[in-house]
């Protein structure tokens, strides 16, 4: 007798089927599990190494072909196998497009399941892989993006570029926000000039007044020396406030100042400085309810807006992930010394479903991860699972306490192989007691 090599996960809610599949499989050397739902499959799935899942796809609750969608991206390595008693041109493609290799109708025979399972079992090839292409140069400040959505922002990036209007650039946590700024400034005819960038929210609200303006000798404690802030040190270029509506309502004063008046004043000085900066500022913050609440001068908001950029979400410019993967395969592929890795078509059609809450930053840190720990090709399982498909379950009703003891036997004999003796000692009843609550 061979030795019992593959595992095969049998899930079906019908118990006369699985117990049928069971024996036949078991007759050809195959080592079995069953699962009467998706959630017991899942359960099996995590803990045991599986080679091949045989499915039904009518089932309550939640059906056979979530289940397939999520093993070919949790488990790509397994083959998917669906029997199913409702045949049809529409289902079988249906379900070869879910993720499945193969499927039987009901009713079939033993030959037929083990030509299947055969079968399924020796096609399992590795994905084709495929990497996009891009001609971008400079990586680290080019607007990568041809999607509608984004050509907008490149459009006003080409019409201020040359001047120095002020700027407000919009956008949630992670959209590239400075990224924009910084091409505004090094696509621009003052790209040879210095660009400062702050971020307003990581500097002290009691210091943020004196590195914004500098400071005079004995302004303050610590104050050891006259020193130059920010706005000095942009002197004929581009001064970019990130976060700026962490700022207090007196640096906003200040700043109002300096953008009308184009001039300021250290702490601790009385004398007034001429500036000659642009004034680009940034915020994922809804300013518009920051003035409701008095927490934003409405004068400095106008002021800085000039010219708005609103920087689209990811989630809004799908069309280019592609790209943006692209970018940064060769960022970190070159920071990690020649590792420049392709990604398969799977993968990417993943990373392009995804509706990516962090943006580009969650992305950028999803590539760099998998740049790390994968060997040659970024395929489905060098993801990390919150991107895959998720089954959402719906909420148990209450149930009997017979339907319970129903389901917890079934689970137990499924556990046990079918043996009633071992299963009977597991429930801590008699084999008599067993077979009448089995009727």
């Amino acid at each position: 007798m061979e030795l019992l090599e593959e595992n095969i996960l049998i899930v079906d809610d019908d118990i006369n089927i699985l117990e049928l599949v069971q024996r036949h499989l078991q007759s050809l050397n195959y080592h079995t599990y069953k699962a009467v739902s998706v959630k017991q499959a899942l359960a099996i799935l995590k803990d045991t190494a599986i080679d091949l899942l045989l499915t039904d796809i009518q089932m309550p609750d939640v059906d056979g072909l979530e289940l397939i969608k999520y093993v070919s991206e949790h488990y790509p390595h397994i083959p998917k196998l669906v029997i199913t008693g409702f045949p049809s041109v529409a289902g079988a493609l249906n379900v070869i497009k879910s993720g499945a290799s193969d499927y039987l109708t009901k009713p079939f025979t033993k030959e037929e399941l083990k030509v299947a399972v055969k079968k399924s079992l020796e096609n399992v090839k590795p994905l084709k892989l495929a990497a996009p292409k891009t001609s971008h140069q400079n990586l680290n400040i080019e607007m990568i993006g041809n999607s509608a959505a984004f050509s907008k922002v490149k459009d006003i990036i080409n019409r201020v570029k040359d001047n120095k209007a002020s700027i407000l650039v919009l956008g949630e946590s992670g959209t590239g926000k400075e990224l924009v700024s910084r091409a505004i400034h090094y696509s621009g005819k003052f790209s040879n000039q210095p660009f400062i960038a702050v971020n307003c929210a990581a500097i002290p609200e009691n210091l943020l007044e004196a590195e914004l303006f500098g400071y005079t000798k004995g302004a303050f404690t610590g104050a050891n020396e006259n020193r130059n802030g920010f706005f000095q040190a942009a002197h004929k270029g581009t001064l970019f406030l990130d976060e700026i509506g962490n700022a207090s309502l007196a640096v906003q004063a200040k700043l109002l100042r300096a953008l009308q008046e184009k001039e300021i004043t250290k702490v601790g000085s009385q004398k007034v400085e001429k500036i000659d900066a642009r004034i680009i500022a940034a915020t994922n913050e809804n300013l518009t309810t920051l003035i409701e609440q008095k927490k934003f001068r409405e004068d400095l908001y106008y002021r800085l807006t000039v010219v708005e950029i609103l920087v689209p979400p990811l989630r809004e410019r799908k069309e280019d992930i592609k790209l943006l993967v692209t970018k940064f395969l060769k960022k970190y592929g070159i920071e990690y010394k020649d590792r420049l890795l392709n990604i398969s078509q799977n993968a990417l059609a993943i990373l392009e479903r995804y509706n990516w809450p962090g943006n580009i930053r969650e992305l950028e840190n999803v590539i760099q991860h998998a740049v790390i720990m994968s060997d040659g090709i970024i395929d489905v399982e060098n993801l990390p699972n919150n991107l895959k498909f998720q089954i959402n379950f719906p909420e148990s009703s209450l149930k009997s306490l017979a339907e319970i003891e129903k389901e917890y036997i079934q689970r137990v004999l499924s556990s046990t192989n079918n043996n009633k003796t071992k299963a009977a000692e597991i429930l801590q009843i008699d084999r008599k007691t067993l077979r009448e609550k089995l009727k």
